[in-house]
Protein backbone atom coordinates (compact mmCIF):
# COMPACT_ATOMS: atom_id res chain seq x y z
CA UNK A 1 0.00 0.00 0.00
CA UNK A 2 2.80 2.43 0.94
CA UNK A 3 4.53 1.92 -2.41
CA UNK A 4 1.30 2.61 -4.23
CA UNK A 5 0.70 5.75 -2.19
CA UNK A 6 4.22 6.92 -2.90
CA UNK A 7 3.73 6.28 -6.60
CA UNK A 8 0.52 8.30 -6.66
CA UNK A 9 2.19 11.08 -4.67
CA UNK A 10 5.09 11.20 -7.14
CA UNK A 11 2.69 11.32 -10.07
CA UNK A 12 0.74 14.20 -8.54
CA UNK A 13 4.05 16.02 -8.02
CA UNK A 14 4.90 15.56 -11.70
CA UNK A 15 1.44 16.73 -12.78
CA UNK A 16 1.60 19.67 -10.40
CA UNK A 17 3.33 21.73 -13.09
CA UNK A 18 0.73 23.43 -15.34
CA UNK A 19 2.67 22.76 -18.54
CA UNK A 20 3.14 19.07 -17.77
CA UNK A 21 -0.53 18.74 -16.88
CA UNK A 22 -1.58 20.34 -20.18
CA UNK A 23 0.75 17.95 -22.00
CA UNK A 24 -0.69 14.91 -20.24
CA UNK A 25 -4.25 15.97 -21.03
CA UNK A 26 -3.51 16.58 -24.72
CA UNK A 27 -1.31 13.52 -25.19
CA UNK A 28 -4.04 11.38 -23.69
CA UNK A 29 -6.08 12.11 -26.81
CA UNK A 30 -3.52 12.89 -29.53
CA UNK A 31 -0.05 11.75 -30.52
CA UNK A 32 2.28 14.73 -31.08
CA UNK A 33 5.95 15.45 -31.72
CA UNK A 34 8.11 17.83 -29.69
CA UNK A 35 7.84 20.44 -32.42
CA UNK A 36 4.06 20.11 -32.54
CA UNK A 37 3.81 20.42 -28.76
CA UNK A 38 6.00 23.50 -28.89
CA UNK A 39 3.62 25.04 -31.44
CA UNK A 40 0.57 24.06 -29.41
CA UNK A 41 1.79 25.27 -26.02
CA UNK A 42 3.68 28.36 -27.18
CA UNK A 43 6.72 27.64 -25.01
CA UNK A 44 10.38 27.06 -25.82
CA UNK A 45 11.27 23.69 -27.33
CA UNK A 46 13.91 23.10 -24.65
CA UNK A 47 11.23 23.45 -21.96
CA UNK A 48 8.91 21.07 -23.82
CA UNK A 49 11.70 18.47 -24.03
CA UNK A 50 12.48 18.85 -20.32
CA UNK A 51 8.84 18.46 -19.28
CA UNK A 52 8.38 15.46 -21.55
CA UNK A 53 11.37 13.82 -19.90
CA UNK A 54 9.74 14.24 -16.48
CA UNK A 55 6.52 12.64 -17.74
CA UNK A 56 8.48 9.73 -19.21
CA UNK A 57 10.30 9.20 -15.92
CA UNK A 58 6.92 9.02 -14.19
CA UNK A 59 5.83 6.27 -16.59
CA UNK A 60 3.09 8.41 -18.15
CA UNK A 61 4.32 8.62 -21.75
CA UNK A 62 5.49 6.37 -24.55
CA UNK A 63 7.32 7.30 -27.76
CA UNK A 64 6.96 6.01 -31.31
CA UNK A 65 9.20 6.66 -34.27
CA UNK A 66 7.42 7.92 -37.39
CA UNK A 67 9.90 8.66 -40.15
CA UNK A 68 12.27 11.32 -38.86
CA UNK A 69 9.95 12.31 -35.99
CA UNK A 70 9.30 10.91 -32.55
CA UNK A 71 5.63 11.02 -31.54
CA UNK A 72 4.62 11.09 -27.87
CA UNK A 73 1.39 9.91 -26.23
CA UNK A 74 0.06 8.78 -22.86
CA UNK A 75 0.87 5.11 -22.36
CA UNK A 76 -2.62 3.90 -21.40
CA UNK A 77 -1.68 0.23 -21.51
CA UNK A 78 1.32 0.56 -19.19
CA UNK A 79 -0.26 2.86 -16.59
CA UNK A 80 -1.01 1.17 -13.28
CA UNK A 81 -4.56 1.49 -12.00
CA UNK A 82 -3.47 3.91 -9.26
CA UNK A 83 -1.53 6.03 -11.74
CA UNK A 84 -4.50 6.06 -14.13
CA UNK A 85 -6.78 7.22 -11.31
CA UNK A 86 -4.32 9.90 -10.27
CA UNK A 87 -4.05 11.17 -13.84
CA UNK A 88 -7.85 11.20 -14.17
CA UNK A 89 -8.17 13.26 -10.99
CA UNK A 90 -5.50 15.66 -12.21
CA UNK A 91 -7.29 16.09 -15.53
CA UNK A 92 -10.42 17.19 -13.70
CA UNK A 93 -8.54 20.18 -12.32
CA UNK A 94 -7.93 21.61 -15.80
CA UNK A 95 -10.31 24.36 -16.89
CA UNK A 96 -12.79 22.76 -19.30
CA UNK A 97 -12.70 25.53 -21.90
CA UNK A 98 -8.92 25.73 -21.89
CA UNK A 99 -8.64 21.95 -22.36
CA UNK A 100 -11.18 22.03 -25.20
CA UNK A 101 -9.08 24.69 -26.94
CA UNK A 102 -5.91 22.64 -26.51
CA UNK A 103 -7.60 19.50 -27.87
CA UNK A 104 -9.09 21.37 -30.83
CA UNK A 105 -5.70 22.82 -31.77
CA UNK A 106 -4.06 19.41 -31.36
CA UNK A 107 -6.67 17.85 -33.65
CA UNK A 108 -5.93 20.53 -36.25
CA UNK A 109 -2.20 19.77 -36.03
CA UNK A 110 -2.82 16.04 -36.51
CA UNK A 111 -5.11 16.78 -39.47
CA UNK A 112 -2.47 19.01 -41.04
CA UNK A 113 0.15 16.30 -40.58
CA UNK A 114 -2.19 13.80 -42.20
CA UNK A 115 -2.25 16.03 -45.27
CA UNK A 116 1.52 15.74 -45.49
CA UNK A 117 1.51 11.92 -45.50
CA UNK A 118 -1.05 9.15 -45.79
CA UNK A 119 -3.77 9.28 -43.13
CA UNK A 120 -3.00 5.82 -41.69
CA UNK A 121 0.67 6.75 -41.28
CA UNK A 122 -0.26 10.00 -39.53
CA UNK A 123 -2.34 8.25 -36.87
CA UNK A 124 -0.55 4.89 -36.66
CA UNK A 125 -0.69 3.57 -33.11
CA UNK A 126 -3.62 5.85 -32.22
CA UNK A 127 -6.23 4.92 -34.82
CA UNK A 128 -8.90 4.23 -32.19
CA UNK A 129 -8.91 7.94 -31.33
CA UNK A 130 -9.57 9.14 -34.89
CA UNK A 131 -12.43 8.86 -37.37
CA UNK A 132 -12.08 7.31 -40.80
CA UNK A 133 -14.95 6.73 -43.27
CA UNK A 134 -17.05 3.76 -42.21
CA UNK A 135 -14.61 2.62 -39.52
CA UNK A 136 -16.83 3.17 -36.50
CA UNK A 137 -17.20 1.06 -33.36
CA UNK A 138 -20.73 0.22 -34.49
CA UNK A 139 -19.58 -1.12 -37.87
CA UNK A 140 -16.80 -3.13 -36.22
CA UNK A 141 -19.24 -4.61 -33.69
CA UNK A 142 -21.58 -5.76 -36.46
CA UNK A 143 -18.66 -7.26 -38.36
CA UNK A 144 -17.40 -9.25 -35.35
CA UNK A 145 -20.91 -10.49 -34.59
CA UNK A 146 -20.81 -12.45 -37.84
CA UNK A 147 -18.18 -14.65 -36.19
CA UNK A 148 -20.44 -15.46 -33.24
CA UNK A 149 -22.34 -18.70 -32.68
CA UNK A 150 -24.75 -17.69 -29.92
CA UNK A 151 -27.63 -20.13 -30.41
CA UNK A 152 -30.81 -19.41 -28.45
CA UNK A 153 -30.25 -16.08 -26.69
CA UNK A 154 -31.83 -14.39 -23.68
CA UNK A 155 -31.22 -10.65 -23.31
CA UNK A 156 -32.01 -10.20 -19.60
CA UNK A 157 -32.73 -6.55 -18.92
CA UNK A 158 -32.97 -5.70 -22.61
CA UNK A 159 -34.03 -2.06 -22.26
CA UNK A 160 -35.35 -0.76 -25.57
CA UNK A 161 -33.78 -3.62 -27.53
CA UNK A 162 -30.72 -1.79 -28.86
CA UNK A 163 -28.29 -4.65 -28.18
CA UNK A 164 -30.87 -7.29 -29.09
CA UNK A 165 -31.31 -5.70 -32.51
CA UNK A 166 -27.57 -6.12 -33.13
CA UNK A 167 -27.55 -9.87 -32.45
CA UNK A 168 -30.98 -10.73 -33.86
CA UNK A 169 -29.57 -11.84 -37.20
CA UNK A 170 -26.98 -14.21 -35.70
CA UNK A 171 -29.14 -15.77 -32.98
CA UNK A 172 -31.11 -18.97 -33.55
CA UNK A 173 -33.84 -17.45 -31.39
CA UNK A 174 -34.02 -14.28 -29.29
CA UNK A 175 -35.93 -13.62 -26.08
CA UNK A 176 -35.91 -10.17 -24.47
CA UNK A 177 -36.90 -9.55 -20.85
CA UNK A 178 -37.33 -6.23 -19.07
CA UNK A 179 -39.36 -5.17 -16.04
CA UNK A 180 -40.50 -1.95 -17.72
CA UNK A 181 -43.58 -2.19 -19.92
CA UNK A 182 -42.52 0.99 -21.70
CA UNK A 183 -39.12 -0.50 -22.51
CA UNK A 184 -40.69 -3.67 -23.85
CA UNK A 185 -42.97 -1.63 -26.11
CA UNK A 186 -39.95 0.27 -27.43
CA UNK A 187 -38.13 -3.04 -27.98
CA UNK A 188 -41.16 -4.42 -29.82
CA UNK A 189 -41.17 -1.40 -32.14
CA UNK A 190 -37.46 -1.93 -32.82
CA UNK A 191 -37.43 -5.72 -33.16
CA UNK A 192 -40.86 -6.59 -34.51
CA UNK A 193 -41.23 -10.37 -34.89
CA UNK A 194 -37.52 -11.06 -34.57
CA UNK A 195 -37.77 -11.57 -30.80
CA UNK A 196 -40.06 -12.88 -28.08
CA UNK A 197 -40.67 -10.05 -25.57
CA UNK A 198 -41.46 -10.66 -21.89
CA UNK A 199 -42.24 -8.21 -19.08
CA UNK A 200 -40.51 -9.62 -15.99
CA UNK A 201 -37.82 -9.03 -13.42
CA UNK A 202 -34.47 -10.67 -14.15
CA UNK A 203 -34.48 -12.02 -10.59
CA UNK A 204 -37.71 -13.94 -11.29
CA UNK A 205 -37.65 -15.10 -14.91
CA UNK A 206 -40.87 -16.79 -16.10
CA UNK A 207 -38.82 -19.03 -18.37
CA UNK A 208 -38.07 -22.76 -18.44
CA UNK A 209 -34.93 -24.28 -16.97
CA UNK A 210 -32.04 -24.94 -19.37
CA UNK A 211 -33.67 -23.18 -22.33
CA UNK A 212 -30.88 -20.88 -23.61
CA UNK A 213 -27.38 -21.23 -25.01
CA UNK A 214 -26.41 -17.62 -24.25
CA UNK A 215 -27.64 -15.19 -21.61
CA UNK A 216 -26.74 -11.52 -21.77
CA UNK A 217 -26.74 -9.45 -18.58
CA UNK A 218 -25.42 -6.15 -19.88
CA UNK A 219 -25.34 -3.18 -17.50
CA UNK A 220 -28.17 -4.63 -15.43
CA UNK A 221 -26.61 -5.86 -12.17
CA UNK A 222 -26.12 -2.36 -10.74
CA UNK A 223 -29.87 -1.77 -11.10
CA UNK A 224 -31.27 -4.92 -9.49
CA UNK A 225 -32.03 -5.20 -5.79
CA UNK A 226 -30.31 -8.57 -5.34
CA UNK A 227 -27.56 -9.30 -7.89
CA UNK A 228 -27.12 -12.84 -6.52
CA UNK A 229 -30.76 -13.70 -7.29
CA UNK A 230 -30.45 -12.29 -10.82
CA UNK A 231 -27.32 -14.34 -11.51
CA UNK A 232 -28.92 -17.48 -10.06
CA UNK A 233 -31.88 -17.05 -12.43
CA UNK A 234 -29.57 -16.56 -15.40
CA UNK A 235 -27.74 -19.75 -14.44
CA UNK A 236 -31.02 -21.64 -14.08
CA UNK A 237 -32.18 -20.92 -17.62
CA UNK A 238 -28.79 -21.75 -19.20
CA UNK A 239 -28.29 -25.10 -20.86
CA UNK A 240 -25.26 -27.23 -19.95
CA UNK A 241 -22.36 -25.69 -21.82
CA UNK A 242 -24.24 -22.40 -22.15
CA UNK A 243 -22.54 -19.07 -21.57
CA UNK A 244 -23.35 -16.00 -19.53
CA UNK A 245 -21.94 -12.61 -20.56
CA UNK A 246 -22.00 -9.86 -17.93
CA UNK A 247 -20.99 -6.21 -18.26
CA UNK A 248 -21.24 -3.79 -15.36
CA UNK A 249 -19.49 -0.78 -13.87
CA UNK A 250 -16.39 -1.34 -11.81
CA UNK A 251 -16.60 -0.24 -8.17
CA UNK A 252 -16.83 3.56 -7.98
CA UNK A 253 -17.71 6.43 -5.66
CA UNK A 254 -20.09 8.34 -7.93
CA UNK A 255 -23.47 6.82 -7.17
CA UNK A 256 -24.77 10.40 -7.30
CA UNK A 257 -24.09 10.29 -11.05
CA UNK A 258 -25.29 6.72 -11.60
CA UNK A 259 -28.44 6.76 -9.43
CA UNK A 260 -30.53 8.83 -11.89
CA UNK A 261 -29.94 5.99 -14.39
CA UNK A 262 -31.52 3.49 -12.00
CA UNK A 263 -28.37 2.21 -10.33
CA UNK A 264 -28.72 1.07 -6.72
CA UNK A 265 -25.20 -0.41 -6.44
CA UNK A 266 -21.94 1.51 -6.92
CA UNK A 267 -20.46 -1.06 -9.28
CA UNK A 268 -18.65 -4.36 -8.65
CA UNK A 269 -14.96 -5.09 -8.43
CA UNK A 270 -13.89 -7.99 -10.69
CA UNK A 271 -13.15 -10.30 -7.74
CA UNK A 272 -16.56 -9.68 -6.21
CA UNK A 273 -18.34 -10.19 -9.53
CA UNK A 274 -16.43 -13.44 -10.08
CA UNK A 275 -17.48 -14.67 -6.62
CA UNK A 276 -21.13 -13.83 -7.30
CA UNK A 277 -21.00 -15.74 -10.58
CA UNK A 278 -19.34 -18.73 -8.93
CA UNK A 279 -21.97 -18.67 -6.18
CA UNK A 280 -24.52 -19.08 -8.97
CA UNK A 281 -22.81 -22.40 -9.83
CA UNK A 282 -21.19 -21.13 -13.01
CA UNK A 283 -17.53 -21.39 -14.04
CA UNK A 284 -15.84 -18.04 -14.64
CA UNK A 285 -13.83 -18.10 -17.86
CA UNK A 286 -12.73 -14.47 -17.82
CA UNK A 287 -13.53 -11.52 -15.56
CA UNK A 288 -11.79 -8.16 -15.46
CA UNK A 289 -11.83 -4.48 -16.31
CA UNK A 290 -12.11 -4.13 -20.08
CA UNK A 291 -12.52 -0.39 -20.69
CA UNK A 292 -12.11 3.03 -19.11
CA UNK A 293 -14.19 6.07 -19.96
CA UNK A 294 -12.07 9.06 -20.96
CA UNK A 295 -14.43 11.70 -19.64
CA UNK A 296 -15.50 12.56 -16.12
CA UNK A 297 -16.43 10.74 -13.94
CA UNK A 298 -14.10 8.22 -15.64
CA UNK A 299 -16.13 5.07 -15.01
CA UNK A 300 -14.51 1.70 -15.76
CA UNK A 301 -16.39 -1.35 -17.05
CA UNK A 302 -15.98 -4.94 -15.87
CA UNK A 303 -16.80 -7.76 -18.30
CA UNK A 304 -17.22 -11.40 -17.31
CA UNK A 305 -17.77 -14.55 -19.34
CA UNK A 306 -18.93 -17.71 -17.59
CA UNK A 307 -20.12 -21.18 -18.57
CA UNK A 308 -22.48 -23.73 -17.04
CA UNK A 309 -21.33 -27.14 -15.79
CA UNK A 310 -17.74 -26.33 -16.75
CA UNK A 311 -18.36 -27.05 -20.43
CA UNK A 312 -16.77 -24.50 -22.73
CA UNK A 313 -18.64 -25.02 -25.95
CA UNK A 314 -19.50 -22.71 -28.81
CA UNK A 315 -16.01 -21.29 -29.24
CA UNK A 316 -15.19 -20.45 -25.60
CA UNK A 317 -11.49 -20.30 -24.80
Amino acid sequence: MNASLEGVSDLFAVLGDPTRLRMACVLGEHELSVAELTELLGVAQSRVSTQLARLREAGVLKDRRAGTSTLCSVDDAALRADARDALAIARRSVDGKALENDLARAAAIVKRRAGEKSWPEAVAGRMEKHYSPGRTWESMAYAFLELCDVGDVLDAGCGDGTVASMIANVATSLTCVDRSERMIEAARARLGKRARLVIADVAALPLEDASFDTVLLLHVLASVRDPAEALAECARVLRPGGRLLVATLDKHERLDVAAPYGHVHAGFRPKRLARLIEDAKLEVIRCGVTSHERREPFFSVVTALASKDGARKRGSR
